[in-house]
C-alpha cells in the first residue's frame, strides 16, 4: 500500500487508508497511511467521512482523559476481542446516525 501511494506522490490518490491486523506477536496492529504513502503504527484510528464523528467516541472509550491525570494511566486501553467488536459497533452506530456515507 505504501509503495503504491508513494509511486503516485506527484499526482496522488487523495485517499487516507488504514491497515489493521495482527503483528508477529499476535497483538492487534493498526497503521495509518497518508496520501503519499507515509505510515505510522497507532493504537487506534479512523478515516473517512465519519471520522469527525467516530474519533471522539474512540477517544472517550480508549484513551486516558488527560496526560496530566494523576496517577498516570496507560494511554491506550487493552481490550478483549469481544470488547473491541462492541466498541467498533458503538462507534459506527454513533456515526451512522449522523452521516449517511458511514457504514
Amino acid at each position: 500500500l505504501g509503495n503504491t501511494l508513494y509511486y503516485k506522490r506527484f499526482f496522488p490518490y487523495y485517499t487516507f487508508n488504514l491497515c489493521a491486523g495482527l503483528d508477529s506477536e499476535g497483538r492487534g496492529a493498526v497503521y495509518t497511511y497518508d496520501a503519499i504513502g507515509s505510515h505510522e503504527r497507532v493504537g487506534y484510528s479512523c478515516q473517512g467521512s465519519g471520522k469527525d464523528l467516530v474519533q471522539p467516541v474512540l477517544d472517550n472509550q480508549l484513551k486516558a482523559p488527560s496526560i496530566l491525570e494523576l496517577p498516570p494511566r496507560v494511554a491506550i486501553t487493552s481490550l478483549t476481542k469481544k470488547e473491541a467488536i462492541q466498541t467498533v459497533k458503538i462507534a459506527f452506530s454513533a456515526a451512522s446516525e449522523r452521516d449517511i456515507y458511514t457504514g
